[in-house]
């Protein structure tokens, strides 16, 4: 990220003289934003209708706040209690904009590095396209057996219906409160939860003062590159065994220090190279004069899916795995809703195996 980019970033949370010079803009993109929410509700545009529900998982500010590891745990939660669920997503940093169904033989560059993450961790159906309703009928035509569909991402995106929102918040809340460019927000914010909403915090302790639920987010261990790629599952003893020798750490994610910083507290000594969202490995970040002498590197998943092993000749490369677990409550409060959405209207019940 540009200095421009870095101060702008911390005024948004921060406050100062460059965020309030910027409202301006931010008022005109909020009139934007009105006039589009009127559009709809006069009808001039529509929300398009889908034959199974919608959950879309997604957070009001720019950046990262956990939707990838929510996805994979509302997967793991409904495929766990039967249900048959697909996932749609835009495909962040995609060669394209067409819809496109999700494969092992895809690559980061075809689909998207979050979409391919979600498949390979989870085998669940997915589908990319900037259109995310077109996503979804292309993934219903193929998967026609799918009962829910989860939006990675999609609160803006108002074409798609939506019959939950999973409104995702970290320790930077709300920020300064402010629209783009202005502050962090992408839409408008409300003092009030709609009938259809719930909060999730991935944070310490609720950052807004919406009602909502806590996330726990810990190291679920490592795992070598190759072992990553052949399926094997990551381990606390081998992330453990690193410790007592300084190791680098990389992380092409919207806040790396976050990453960083749950490796040094695991006991680890860390040379820390952020990179950019996205970062698309063309290039390895350890070749470097400044990192000789160290055998070691640390990534994340979402990095490990644009990294094949055999580029990474005299390093020892390996994937952290990161366990998160929403509260109990959060897991009851869906589970409720899904039931809601499909017993009473469809007659529908979770399908096994």
């Amino acid at each position: 990220m540009s200095a421009w980019g870095q101060r702008l970033q911390a005024q948004w949370y921060g406050g100062g003289a460059l965020a309030t010079s910027l409202r301006p803009l931010a008022w005109i993109y909020g009139l934007l934003l009105l006039l589009r929410t009127q559009l709809y509700r006069w009808g001039w545009l529509r929300t398009e209708s889908l034959p199974v529900p919608v959950i879309v998982v997604g957070n009001w500010i720019v950046g990262g706040a956990g939707k990838t590891p929510t996805i994979l745990a509302l997967l793991k939660q409904l495929q766990a209690q039967g249900f048959k669920v697909g996932v749609i997503s835009r495909g962040y940093g995609r060669a394209d904009d067409a819809p496109r169904l999700v494969s092992r033989d895809c690559t980061a560059g075809q689909v998207g590095d979050e979409p391919l993450l979600i498949h390979l961790r989870s085998s669940a159906p997915v589908a990319v396209g900037r259109d995310r309703v077109a996503a979804a009928r292309l993934l219903l035509q193929a998967r026609p057996d799918l009962q829910i569909l989860l939006s990675d991402d999609g609160l803006q995106h108002l074409r798609l219906p939506r019959d939950l929102a999973v409104l995702l918040f970290d320790e930077r809340g709300l920020g300064n409160g402010q629209l783009l460019p202005a502050g962090p927000l992408r839409q408008a914010t409300s003092r009030h939860l709609a009938p259809h909403e719930l909060v999730l915090y991935n944070a310490a302790s609720p950052s807004t003062l919406l009602p909502g639920y806590l996330a726990q987010r810990s190291l679920a261990g490592a795992v070598s590159l190759a072992d990553w790629w052949r399926g094997e599952p990551a381990k606390i003893e081998t992330l453990k065994a690193l410790r007592g020798r300084p190791v680098l750490a990389t992380a092409g994610m919207a806040h790396p220090q976050r990453f960083f910083d749950m490796l040094s507290d695991a006991g680890l000594t860390i040379e820390p190279i952020p990179l950019a969202d996205h970062f698309d490995f063309s290039s390895l970040p350890w070749q470097s004069v400044s990192y000789a002498g160290m055998e070691d590197v640390l990534l994340t998943e979402k990095d490990a899916v644009k990294l094949q092993p055999e580029r990474c000749q005299g390093m020892r490369v390996w994937v952290v795995a990161l366990d998160f677990s929403p509260e109990q409550a959060f897991q009851q409060a869906v589970q409720a809703r899904v039931e809601r959405l499909l017993r009473p209207a469809n007659n529908l019940t979770p399908k096994n195996g």
